[in-house]
């Protein structure tokens, strides 16, 4: 990258720009005053970002490129890679709890803020991170060179504000490398603080991308420690971006170095590496935290349970996110039995598959307590299950979710017991638990669901689905009468975009946390379901808000599918991998634009083919020129079809889980076979 240049990849160029990447490599074959590659390799090209957005601009494909992704651009073309960008740029923005600081940077020449801004950063970091912070930023002629850098975050920081600035680099990072990190969602992070309850001093010993310590809310002091460096650095910055505690994040392997010996904490929360073979088993054999025993070479969770129990005061609670084989491996039996014996181990609660990564297992989480010297021996367990999904959802009802296992638990912290809920929760006797296999696993010790509420359940499903059956039977539409093959004047969805026909819009995040609308996804235009996805924190200001009569269009091939907003998903946002088209009333009908871009063979020309997906040029879809007058009679063939669509899909799933119910009634013996 030379002086004064950023270079942006055709990917880049794709996402700024809306489109797919077959889309920029279109433009590259056929446009001659496309801008030539300034570097990188024949299949991998850059370019210069200030002649591509020339020529963006030109082309009328956009007006601008927004300056949070022009700064992306320079972050990740960055010399020495994104993570040492990101120091600095985190380090930069924690001067504006400085403002007398922050001015200077802003109003100072370039010469004159290389020589303050050092000493300027370093105050910062002592101040908000301690003196053994993990964060080491560029100086001398390393910052130098970054200076355009910084003032563009300084920027960014005056546009949106500092953490949300922090917030879009950091998640533009995360999308970059996705492999390189195992992150909490935030719904179960906000679920596992919630376990602990307020605490003054909260420790996460693998603290990772630092979501669960987000998580303890206003007024907690944040301790973590994280074993990779880069990771640590931007950890404890986006967390003293986030909160006005203390915030002190150390490097290192918390098994083998703990960076905070003797400490004794409010909470701990941790979601820590599963199935580890190398945690230290041999180095470690006699360490004193084990004072429930070695755990086993193949058992590092029961490590990491024994380290967050040695880190906690008399009385305080942990919450760890645990792999299922870990309540009933025979290798570990005799650690849970101690745990159970000494009141250490207060409950586990099952999850859902999909609550966090991996994310094909159904995970557990071990609510757990350091025991007092002089407290009442604990006698009960209480195990949760809500690891089935409810009629058969695809997303994870998280308020639900969440409801249910804190009522269960703040009833049984308050009382030592808890309501019985069959299939959902009950207090289990430890004398039950401390048998040969001492298995925690919550479906085993919870008494099947009654019977009479199944049954009349099922009732209910039947008559859903007869009565959706009908209305699919009513909607069914016929072919009409045969013509032949049409012979329109074509035109694509770029020229359409180009001659301001109508808007053509990509969604941005998918998930987080935050306030904000609702976010319809990719999934739920696939499967024609509300909105889904949590809104992520500071992005309100930068999502698009569905409309009536928007056109959405998944980005990568799944089929033909389209849709048109109604009333009852307008005001949502736009999840990412959508596109969204806005036609002008006066000249396109949406569901004439909707059904003809769902057509297969206008799908099939506008599809280029990877090793893993189907991604589509939505600009490269073409609609008939036709009178509005006869665009509006093929959309209401189209929304007819829409609405028979909706309807056979809601007997499917009727139908899906009347079927099962009928099953599992039959084989648990709860229905009779007549």
């Amino acid at each position: 990258m030379t002086e004064n240049r950023t270079e942006v990849t055709a990917a880049g160029i794709a996402r700024f720009a809306g489109v797919g990447r077959a889309a920029v490599s279109n433009w590259r074959r056929r446009h001659g005053d496309f801008p030539k590659p300034v570097g990188g390799t024949d299949t991998s090209p850059v370019f210069d970002l200030a002649e591509v957005e020339r020529w963006l601009r030109d082309q009328g494909k956009v007006d601008q490129v927004p300056l949070r992704e022009r700064l992306w651009q320079q972050v990740e073309q960055d010399p020495a890679g994104a993570a040492t960008a990101l120091r600095l740029i985190g380090a930069v923005l924690l001067l504006r709890e400085h403002p007398a600081a922050w001015q200077r940077l802003i109003a100072t020449d370039d010469a004159e803020l290389a020589r303050e801004l050092p000493s300027a950063l370093a105050e910062a970091l002592r101040a908000r991170l301690g003196e053994d912070h993990p964060v080491a930023v560029p100086d001398g002629p390393g910052l130098t060179d970054r200076l355009p850098l910084v003032r563009g975050c300084a920027e960014l920081a005056e546009e949106t504000g500092a953490r949300q600035a922090y917030e879009f680099l950091m998640g533009r990072h995360l999308e970059a490398g996705p492999r390189q990190y195992t992150l909490t969602p935030a719904p179960l992070s906000e679920l596992m603080a919630a376990l602990a309850g307020r605490a003054g001093l909260v420790l996460d010993p693998a603290c990772g991308f630092g979501g669960l310590l987000l998580a303890t809310g206003p007024g907690s002091t944040v301790t973590g420690q994280e074993s990779d460096p880069d990771l640590a650095a931007l950890t404890a910055l986006r967390l003293a971006l986030h909160t006005d505690a203390p915030v002190r994040i150390r490097v290192g392997d918390s098994l083998r170095t703990d960076a905070h010996p003797g400490l004794r904490a409010d909470a701990v929360l941790c979601h820590p590496p599963f199935n580890e073979r190398s945690w230290g088993h041999e180095e470690l054999a006699y360490d004193p935290r084990w004072e429930y025993g070695l755990p086993p070479r193949t058992e590092s969770e029961l490590a990491w349970v024994q380290h967050a129990l040695g880190h906690l005061d008399d009385g305080a609670p942990a919450v760890l996110l645990m792999p299922p084989a870990a309540a009933s491996r025979r290798s570990g039996r005799r650690i849970r039995a101690d745990l159970l014996r000494r009141g250490a181990l207060r409950a586990v609660v099952a999850l859902p598959a999909g609550a966090a990564p991996p994310f094909g297992i159904p995970l557990h989480l071990w609510v757990l307590r350091r025991p007092a010297a002089h407290a009442p021996q604990p006698q009960q367990l209480l195990v949760v299950n809500v690891a089935d999904r409810p009629d058969g959802q695809d997303r994870l009802p998280w308020p639900e979710l969440r409801g249910a296992v804190l009522t269960a638990w703040q009833e049984f912290d308050r009382d030592g017991a808890t309501t019985e809920r069959p299939g959902l929760s009950r207090t289990v006797p430890l004398v039950d638990l401390l048998d040969d296999d001492v298995d925690v696993t919550p479906a085993r010790h919870l008494p099947a669901r009654a019977v009479e509420p199944g049954r009349a359940a099922l009732a209910g499903l039947h008559q859903q689905l007869t009565a959706a059956l009908r209305s699919a039977t009513d909607l069914a539409p016929k072919a009409g009468p045969a013509t032949r093959p049409g012979r329109w004047a074509m035109t694509s969805i770029g020229e359409l975009a180009r001659s301001g026909a109508l808007v053509v819009l990509t969604g941005g995040p998918g998930g987080g946390q935050g306030g904000g609308p609702p976010i319809l996804t990719e999934h739920d235009v696939l499967t024609g379901g509300p909105p889904s996805g949590a809104p992520p924190e500071g992005a309100a200001e930068e999502a698009v808000l569905l409309r009536v009569g928007d056109v959405l269009v998944p980005v990568l091939g799944r089929g033909t599918v389209t849709r048109v907003v109604g009333p009852a998903t307008a005001g949502a946002a736009l999840g990412r991998n959508v596109h969204l088209l806005r036609p002008d009333a006066a000249v396109l009908d949406p569901w004439f634009l909707s059904g003809f871009v769902r057509g297969t063979a206008n799908n099939q020309q506008a599809s280029s083919f990877t090793s893993s997906a189907v991604r589509l040029d939505v600009r490269r879809l073409q609609v008939p020129r036709l009178p509005l007058s006869d665009q509006r009679l093929y959309g209401e063939r189209f929304r007819a079809l829409a609405d028979f669509e909706a309807a056979y899909r809601t007997a499917a799933g009727l139908g899906e889980q009347l079927v099962q119910g009928l099953y599992d009634g039959l084989t648990d013996g709860s229905l009779a076979p007549r």
